[in-house]
């Protein structure tokens, strides 16, 4: 059974607004989970779309090339660093893990993948077996991949008061101790993050712990994947939320606002891993449908156009400030986190314990939906409130939001 948010009925979306069947209209700040990210029926996207279902629709990447699919791969690979320059199309967030997961096994020859814990990376079962965020998501399916490790992710808050630095060089350590224990890192194929755990609950990795991450694998022979898909294409105020610690990942995995609401993912690596993963070694039928890279073309040339990860930035920084006043006001906020557009709000029962407080974040996401905005509950125990706005967002949206925010507190 699918789980919901909402048990609305939507009919349309025009914009940064959702509406439902009986024409209300919703602020969009949820985005189908950070996917349209450009908001409903983006202009550039809709063009872009309708052009290419008159040329071709189907898939062809089996049957050879097609110029949408070819170009969106060299327009992808353009925003990553040097030397990643190779990008293979799939469908969905979890299909790019999977990949990556049998890249890394294959290439290296080794069988062992660490992953973090509160990390969510997809429910098919190689991308369930690397996701900790929900027990639910596990529960059942065991034995799930073998050589599958845990280590905990430096989640500053509440256990280390906000300093990043500390609860990196613990969690290096427990790794470290880890790899001295249980399994010797020459049997390690991969390292998956989120350098931003999403469902979670909106934690970002310290830059010191990236930095720490990358100098291990390098240390080991080990590849670093990071799993891109809900803090990638400008979301926290940088293309990637990799760049924020100044390193540069082996594997990318990309998904969610690629395409601004079609299917599509991406892995990305350098080319020599993906030739030494092998022809046919991994393979999609649908994978970069040609009018999903249509769109996705339109999504790139508008972030460029409009300088969306400026945008990002600056109205992710008006967002946390507002959020940040709520604070101070209300004591059952413990904490506002996060880069630019993906932020964090985490309600507790007391500042001092920092025991997470589900049902009033439940309550609220209920409550603001009644008041026209839509925003998502995360976290283990549904504690953190997320913020995804459109990365085309403006100022006085953030600002409406951030009413609507303020009053449906004063009701819960």
């Amino acid at each position: 059974m699918l789980g919901r948010y909402f048990e609305r009925s939507w009919s349309h979306g025009e914009g940064h607004r959702l509406y439902d069947t009986s024409g209300a209209a919703y602020l969009d700040f949820a985005n189908g989970i950070a996917v349209t990210a450009l908001g409903h029926h983006h202009p550039a996207v809709t063009a872009a779309i309708h052009a290419q279902v008159d040329r071709l629709i189907g898939p062809t990447g089996a049957m050879g090339f097609a110029e949408p699919v070819a170009r969106l791969a060299g327009m992808v690979a353009d925003t990553l660093p040097a030397p990643i320059d190779t990008v293979m199309f799939l469908n969905s967030g979890s299909e790019a893990i999977e990949a990556a997961l049998k890249l890394a096994r294959r290439v290296t020859g080794r069988p062992g993948i660490v992953a973090f814990r509160g990390g969510f990376h997809g429910r098919t079962f190689g991308a369930a077996s690397v996701t900790t965020s929900n027990l639910n998501y596990r529960t059942g399916y065991e034995p799930l991949l073998p050589s599958v490790y845990f280590a905990p992710f430096p989640a500053v808050y509440p256990d280390f008061g906000g300093d990043g630095a500390a609860a990196s060089r613990a969690c290096l350590a427990i790794l470290a101790s880890l790899f001295e224990t249980v399994i010797a890192p020459a049997q390690v194929a991969a390292i998956v993050i989120e350098p931003v755990q999403g469902e979670g609950g909106y934690y970002p990795a310290p830059p010191e712990f990236l930095v720490g991450l990358r100098a291990l694998c390098d240390d080991h022979g080990i590849l670093l994947i990071m799993d891109e898909v809900q803090s990638g294409y400008a979301r926290t105020g940088k293309m990637w939320a990799f760049e924020h610690a100044g390193i540069v990942p082996d594997v990318v995995c990309i998904a969610k606002a690629i395409a601004n609401g079609l299917p599509l993912s991406a892995i990305a690596t350098r080319r020599d891993l993906q030739e030494r993963w092998g022809r046919s070694a991994h393979g999609t039928t649908y994978g970069g449908n040609p009018v999903a890279c249509a769109a996705g073309i339109a999504v790139l040339e508008t972030i460029e156009a409009q300088d969306l990860i400026a945008n990002a930035a600056a109205r992710g920084e008006q967002l946390s400030a507002g959020l940040q006043r709520f604070q101070a006001e209300d004591g059952r906020i413990g904490d506002v986190r996060g880069p630019g557009l993906m932020v964090g709000v985490e309600f507790v029962k007391d500042t001092e314990s920092g025991e997470p407080d589900g049902a009033t974040a439940d309550a609220l996401v209920a409550q603001c939906a009644d008041d026209g905005l839509l925003v998502l509950s995360c976290g283990r125990a549904h504690q953190v409130i997320r913020w995804i706005p459109p990365i085309d967002v403006t100022a006085a949206e953030i600002d409406e939001a951030l009413a609507i925010f303020w009053g449906a507190l004063g009701k819960v």
